[in-house]
């Protein structure tokens, strides 16, 4: 039986404007890499043959100038839009919307380019190499049916900033299935464990050890067509809100309870890191400058 090599879709509609411009994107390593170059360079080393970039078209030249380029050659790559506009069908976009429609709505905007299983990250998260791997082994089984769906589950304790809140998907998992996935915003660390505040303004104890998901999604393309319903479901009834998003791991929530697919949570004991707030960099780092000394990467991560 042939296998379908699986494709790698990157977050990174936001990076633009949530640094200011490209040029403000914080190095972590020795040479000036980003964060997203040690995930591309994880991507390509557990065997993905082809990245996908969801960005806007605002930076789009200074995009594939900074980060894209350093693919020419080594693997396939393509380009979709996130805009406000895009994907809404007969639904009026509010005219005082600013703010994006979330993950859910970025991973839409890929549908014509991907036909294969895929795995989807965030640009601004480290999420380590066994993940990458772990993976790409599930998207490249050959039982993968279009009801098979993954996730990297990351222990909560391991995903925390020193210096403010996080957005976390926290998980409850059956053995190796996902069961519930729940989109909490505002997670901080709290003493030796974290806590949240709800959407009733009740606080929330976590106690560290939980599952949660960092967005490092695997999909078969049938989830496009959930996306396509949910996102028509969700404008509906939260689109004149102007800050409301729509997340993927509510789309996903969703078609679990309703028995629509099944989710293999892949455990991996790497460390998430990423530059949330500014004083983040110092540990990312730190963190690089580690797994360089362990030999995880080289000290020059594109060569000379």
């Amino acid at each position: 039986m042939q296998v379908t090599e699986p494709t790698l879709l990157i977050i990174a509609a936001g990076m633009g404007s949530r640094y200011g411009g490209l040029k403000q994107i914080d190095s972590v390593g020795p040479h000036g890499e980003i964060i997203i170059d040690y995930s591309m360079h994880d991507a390509l080393a557990a065997g993905f043959k082809k990245v996908v970039f969801v960005i806007r078209h605002s930076f789009e030249e200074a995009f594939k100038a900074k980060i894209g380029s350093k693919l020419d050659g080594r693997v396939e790559t393509a380009y979709a839009f996130q805009e406000l506009g895009q994907g809404l069908g007969d639904f009026p976009l509010p005219q005082e919307r600013e703010k994006p429609w979330g993950t859910g709505h970025a991973i839409l905007m890929a549908r014509d380019l991907i036909n294969e299983p895929f795995a989807v990250i965030n640009a601004d998260d480290y999420y380590g190499t066994h993940s990458f791997k772990a993976m790409k082994d599930f998207l490249s089984g050959p039982a993968l049916s279009a009801t098979d769906y993954a996730m990297v589950g990351f222990q909560l304790s391991k995903t925390l900033s020193e210096h403010g809140s996080v957005a976390r998907g926290v998980c409850q998992c059956e053995g190796a299935l996902l069961r519930d996935v729940v989109e909490c915003l505002g997670i901080e660390k709290h003493g030796e464990s974290a806590r949240f505040f709800d959407d009733k303004g009740l606080e929330q104890h976590l106690s560290g050890n939980e599952v949660v998901s960092m967005n490092l999604w695997g999909f078969h393309p049938s989830i496009f067509q959930h996306l396509s319903e949910q996102f028509q479901g969700f404008l509906m009834k939260h689109g004149q809100e102007l800050k409301s998003e729509f997340f993927i791991p509510t789309v996903v929530d969703n078609l679990v309870k309703d028995d629509q697919v099944r989710v293999t949570v892949l455990p991996t004991q790497d460390s998430w890191f990423g530059v949330t707030y500014p004083d983040d960099k110092a540990r990312a780092e730190r963190s690089i400058q580690d797994l360089i000394k362990a030999g995880v990467y080289p000290e020059r991560l594109w060569g000379s």
